[in-house]
């Protein structure tokens, strides 16, 4: 119990994070919709980091080195691609990295709920997969909102220079 409790507050600091650095670069370059989206997002995450570390209060958590956690992949499955960002990325594609996070979510719950052998596990692992299903369905119904731009949509005629 308390190795979950463990990785579900990993993985939901960690969207915090990201999400915030997202919405941080993106502010800079003025693209307020898709930085609020963001912000949203991290809010949430904060919500269920919230809900895990409630859930782990009394109980003593095991520290875990980053390469000692076990998840599906390099890292955390609620993770947004940082590298899918870019300064004229519209709502849309802030979305669909949103909704790529939340379904990696809900099926890294969905499996600890179907292969762990601890009932309490079970149930919560089951509970934290039910949410990602909502959270999956509301950005679904907000993604419907926001087509896909044009293939064009990233040609900057003064795009922003790196200077050394």
């Amino acid at each position: 119990m308390e190795e979950f409790i463990a990785h579900a507050i990993a993985l939901e600091e960690d969207s915090a994070v990201r999400f915030d650095d997202m919405a941080d670069a993106l502010d800079v370059h003025q693209n307020h919709e898709v930085t609020d989206l963001f912000r949203k997002m991290a809010h949430y995450s904060r919500l269920h980091l919230a809900e895990a570390r409630k859930l782990g209060e009394g109980m003593t958590l095991p520290d875990l080195k980053p390469w000692e956690f076990k998840w599906p992949n390099a890292e955390p499955p609620e993770t947004p691609d940082q590298d899918a960002t870019h300064y004229l990325m519209t709502p849309h594609h802030a979305l669909v990295m949103a909704l790529d996070s939340e379904k990696r979510a809900q099926v890294y719950y969905a499996g600890l709920a179907d292969g762990s052998d601890n009932a309490r596990i079970r149930e919560l692992a089951a509970e934290f997969a039910e949410e990602e299903s909502e959270h999956v369905a509301l950005l679904e119904a907000m993604l419907a909102k926001y087509p896909a731009p044009p293939a064009d949509w990233d040609e900057d005629m003064d795009p922003p220079v790196a200077v050394d």
